[in-house]
């Protein structure tokens, strides 16, 4: 069974940072894009970062540029999200996603999600 576990949420003041985790388990995602997703109440899951297989290629929605980082380990089958410079509008439920390719990702193309971790961000 496929698993996806997120961790790394939580309540931060504006301009702080978090660091999110996402733990896979059941296969291996050494061959297929990871990333992040968020949704706010009352909005539309969105698209946050992607990364490759290999790392080599990432791609962040433009409101996060400079701001996040997503990286991955894959002897550990662990992805993160590295956010600085946190803003209110940030706050969101963040999920990880596995599978397929980072263009398919981009386009909410997704194999796999996880159940999501909370990120409050006080003003």
């Amino acid at each position: 069974q496929v698993q996806l576990v997120e961790s790394g949420g939580g309540l931060v003041q504006a301009g702080g940072s978090l660091r999110l985790s996402c733990a896979a388990s059941g296969r291996t995602f050494r061959t297929s894009a990871m990333g992040w997703f968020r949704q706010a109440p009352g909005i539309e899951r969105e698209f946050v970062a992607a990364i490759s297989w290999s790392g080599g290629i990432t791609d962040y929605v433009n409101s996060v540029k400079g701001r996040f980082n997503v990286s991955r380990d894959n002897a550990k089958n662990t992805l993160y999200l590295q956010m600085n410079s946190l803003r209110p509008e940030d706050t969101a439920v963040y999920y990880c996603a596995a599978g397929g390719r980072i263009a398919q990702m981009t386009g909410g193309v997704v194999e796999y999600w996880g159940k999501g971790t909370l990120v409050t961000v006080s003003s």
